[in-house]
């Protein structure tokens, strides 16, 4: 990767200088840009502004003192000082060229890299209450957790996908639901009925208990008729709601390898292991009946209660008997991605766990923000409770997987989002999904077209890659040549949307090369097979980048 090289080309630089006495001995960090015209340069370094002070010398001396020192390296062409002493480095074109050819030679892998080691990493997102279907509110987290995965494997981390079903007996959302489940059974059944006052009033909820009905007929009249059964009620309800639930993430392309139930925690006395243990650290006192953890001792604005006065137990409690279980099954690291009303409960599960004795640097908690759609500049309003819910097997259904995952993808995860209806179903260049897919629909066209004019495309590698000198050539390869780094920098910010934006600059960068070069010309066939090979190189780091999103490559459209 071409700025890692030059970074530690500047390193070993600055390093003789001060050997040399030739500039002070003081921590910088070296940052490269990229200029706004290439030719000004594939890189430029502020580096020589930045020490000119403490070295008591111009910028510009302190640009040259820097030149003066720079090894010799085949990455480079020529390096120049400008303006007020920028250090602007100018890439071989040779080593660009030499991009073309990785490329094609590893294929998928091109832009994958060793920096996980393996690790074993776990992501746990979505997670929604089993309370109903998924809706676009908490959508915005399936694309991202996947699309972070995918990330963390292409940089060698061990990535599982993991869904917790939130379905634990003192879950409150859970048991409302199912009290909402049981109300509507009583009615369809003609024995009284009493909704809870904020129960779940969508007409799925009937639906659901229409088909607990037709599947478990007579013997569910007993269970109805019980007043404190409103839990049975929920467990049958959430099978109906996890199976739903599975079959809309299969149709957003998000397969999780783990369905987890918060249940087992309890069930196998997980729970009351965790309290015992948490006695044990002297991190747990009785107040008012309940039970509390000393979460202020670690940074937390106040105490929390981890099992209540009735016997129930918190979100905070189960929380860490599932990050022991978690870390049990040999995770080294654990990603939580939380929707925007939980983001209250991190400081204090933070401080949790480290009451718990959880290494602070083993987890990690991403919030992402609200997303709303709109229509006709309009916003489309939902409410599960009250039933007005745009569900995401709706907004699947309505643009489509591709377009969905870019979409939800496109802002950084702590940025509002609105979802444009009308703009994802366009099939026109404004649609950026549209762009994308067209760009490599556009690839796969021109190959196709050179196999039918008898330009041989399975022997690119052969081609004469130093007659790739143009402009937007050259902007196209130096495009490639940098990807690696985008993705580990991707990967490392935990930011998806990066490769989204990357996407439709590449695109970008290919649909300009193609209005300027003519790729297929009879008369020049050598030129030909190397803008093929080029062209070919494109369609395999697009077809990559997409890939991390989760998002299809049509070869027509």
């Amino acid at each position: 990767m071409a700025d890692a090289q030059l970074v530690e080309l500047l390193t070993a630089a600055l390093e003789a200088a001060r050997q040399a006495g030739e500039l002070p001995d003081c921590d910088v960090e070296i940052r490269l840009e990229q200029p706004p015209d290439p030719k000004m340069g594939d890189f430029s370094c502020n580096i020589a502004m930045v020490l000119a002070k403490p070295a008591g010398r111009a910028p510009r001396e302190v640009a040259r003192i820097i030149l003066d020192r720079l090894p010799e390296c085949s990455v480079l062409d020529r390096v120049e000082i400008a303006g007020p002493g920028f250090i602007n480095f100018h890439l071989s074109p040779t080593w660009l060229q030499d991009t073309v050819r990785e490329v094609l030679v590893r294929g998928e892998q091109y832009g994958h890299s060793t920096e996980g080691e393996g690790r074993r990493v776990q992501i746990e997102f979505i997670s929604a209450n089993p309370v109903g279907p998924l809706h676009v509110g908490n959508a915005r987290g399936g694309p991202y957790g996947d699309a972070l995965a995918s990330l963390l494997e292409a940089v060698g981390y061990d990535v599982e996908r993991e869904y917790l079903v939130n379905d634990g007996p003192d879950n409150t959302q859970f048991r409302l639901f199912g009290a909402s489940v049981q109300a509507r059974v009583r009615e369809l059944l003609g024995l009284s009925a009493h909704m809870p006052e904020d129960g779940y009033k969508g007409d799925y909820v009937i639906e659901y208990a229409r088909r607990l009905i037709y599947d478990h007929g007579d013997g569910l009249g007993e269970i109805a008729e019980d007043e404190d059964g409103f839990y049975e009620f929920a467990i049958l309800g959430q099978e109906l709601v996890v199976a739903e639930i599975r079959e809309t993430c299969e149709m957003l392309g998000v397969e999780f390898d783990v369905w987890f139930s918060e249940r087992e925690l309890f069930e196998r006395g997980k729970i009351d292991a965790k309290i015992d243990e948490l006695w044990g650290r002297g991190v747990l006192y009785d107040k008012d009946g309940a039970l509390w953890l000393r979460t202020t001792d670690y940074g937390d604005e106040e105490d929390r209660v981890l099992v209540r006065q009735s016997g129930a137990k918190t979100y905070l409690m189960t929380d860490l008997a599932y990050a022991d279980n978690k870390f049990a099954r040999g995770f080294e690291h654990l990603i939580y991605v939380w929707g925007p009303d939980h983001a209250a409960q991190v400081p204090s599960v933070k401080a949790g766990m480290a009451a718990a004795g959880v290494d602070p640097e083993a987890t990690e908690f991403i919030v992402h923000q609200i997303v709303r759609l709109t229509e006709g500049g309009e916003v489309v309003r939902m409410s599960k409770r009250r039933g007005t819910i745009v569900t995401l097997r709706e907004l699947l259904e309505d643009v489509g997987r591709d377009a969905t995952r870019f979409f939800l993808l496109s802002r950084s995860i702590d940025s509002h989002l609105d979802f444009d209806l009308e703009l994802a179903r366009k099939e026109s260049d404004e649609n950026p999904v549209y762009y994308v897919q067209y760009a490599h629909a556009r690839i796969s066209s021109i190959l196709r077209e050179a196999r039918g004019r008898g330009f041989a495309t399975d022997d690119l590698l052969e081609a004469d890659l130093s007659l790739l000198a143009h402009p937007d050539e050259l902007r196209l390869m130096r495009w490639m040549a940098d990807y690696p780094a985008q993705v580990a920098d991707a990967a490392e910010q935990r930011a998806p949307h990066r490769p989204a934006h990357l996407s439709r600059d590449l695109a970008a960068t290919f649909h300009q090369f193609y209005g300027t070069c003519r790729v297929i010309d009879e008369e020049a066939p050598e030129l030909s097979r190397a803008r093929l090979a080029l062209v070919g190189a494109t369609g395999v780091v697009l077809r990559n980048v997409l890939g991390l999103l989760g998002v299809g490559a049509p070869e027509q459209m």
